[in-house]
């Protein structure tokens, strides 16, 4: 069977940077892909790099793709594809041939309700005064923070007053983007392990540096989330949880098969994505909280601006972005 392939770009400037370690995050760009048989049937996809060098990448993997091609090549081309063009390509075939989507027993699940993404630095402090007011207070509530971008006893003092301000019901998940050296970690281990609330420390070393990740898993929980993309074996070896960013890790399908199979400590997380890869992350939360390890998916809420490229309906994404 042949099908048809349109790309068309977006791009967009997220509601407030994003700080980490690793730099600031300002805007998302990529491609909006249209895969169509001629007989009815469309599937959706969508390729968004975060890296620079990956952006180069993938424009090329884009570049070289025929605009008619057969299912079989289209399945060849993904598997070597790097891996948000493989997401872009993966998903829009598996909408097409009715894996997921309108077309599938589950149709597109819904996500439970997500982790709040507090900013870096003292602006963490009112963006929980933001969110208590908003909700009402913080009981059972998840709460994520970005860490490693400011002087460590800075971040320390304002760990023990977001201590203070969480309630015995919420939860913390600490991400430091690989930006800890390991004394540091293990000092914030210390200090986390055997308070209730902590989820993970998330990523809180190098990627190069696996013996102390594994180090630091044997003082308490850490979560891989860098180290998964880098060196993709860690996904079949690592027995910690996994933070999965499926935008950016190739085909949506493999990762859809093991939360369908139950496999446990998988926490699914934002990429910024439109509202073409927003239905499979929020499709595959829904699945990941139906397991045996439920835990609340990283969507960033609010980061995000409105409008129709946020849709959940493909069309109106597909417009928005031309």
């Amino acid at each position: 069977m042949t099908l048809w392939l349109q790309r068309r770009r977006f791009r967009f400037a997220l509601m407030q940077p994003l700080r980490t370690a690793a730099g600031e995050l300002r805007e998302r760009s990529g491609w909006l892909l249209r895969l169509d048989d001629h007989q009815g049937a469309v599937g959706w996809g969508e390729v968004a790099p975060l890296q620079p060098h990956q952006f180069t990448a993938c424009e090329h993997a884009l570049a070289a793709l025929p605009d008619a091609l057969p299912q079989a090549e289209l399945e060849a081309v993904l598997r070597e594809a790097p891996g948000p063009v493989g997401f872009g390509l993966g998903a829009a075939s598996a909408e097409l041939q009715g894996v997921v989507g309108a077309a599938s027993p589950q149709g597109w699940l819904k996500a439970p309700a997500p982790a709040l993404l507090l900013p870096a630095g003292e602006a963490m402090l009112s963006a929980l005064e933001v969110a208590s007011a908003s909700m009402g207070g913080l009981e059972n509530c998840t709460f994520k923070w970005k860490v490693a971008t400011a002087p460590d006893g800075l971040e320390r003092q304002l760990l023990e007053q977001l201590l203070k301000r969480l309630t015995p019901t919420a939860r913390l998940r600490l991400d430091a983007n690989g930006g800890w050296d390991r004394s540091t970690a293990e000092a914030w281990m210390q200090r986390l392990r055997d308070d209730p609330r902590l989820d993970w420390l998330e990523q809180p070393l190098a990627v190069e540096d696996q013996a102390g990740l594994d180090q630091l898993a044997a003082l308490g929980p850490v979560a891989l989330d860098e180290s998964l993309h880098q060196h993709p074996e860690l996904r079949s070896n690592w027995r910690g949880w996994q933070v999965r960013r499926p935008v950016l890790e190739g085909d949506p399908r493999l990762l859809l098969r093991e939360l369908q199979s139950g496999v446990p400590q998988r926490m699914l997380s934002t990429a910024f994505e439109t509202g073409i890869g927003r239905r499979w992350l929020e499709h595959l939360a829904g699945l990941q909280a139906q397991g045996p390890t439920p835990a609340a998916p990283g969507l960033a809420p609010g980061w995000t601006p409105a409008g129709p490229l946020f849709s959940n309906d493909p069309e109106q994404v597909w417009a928005a972005a031309a």
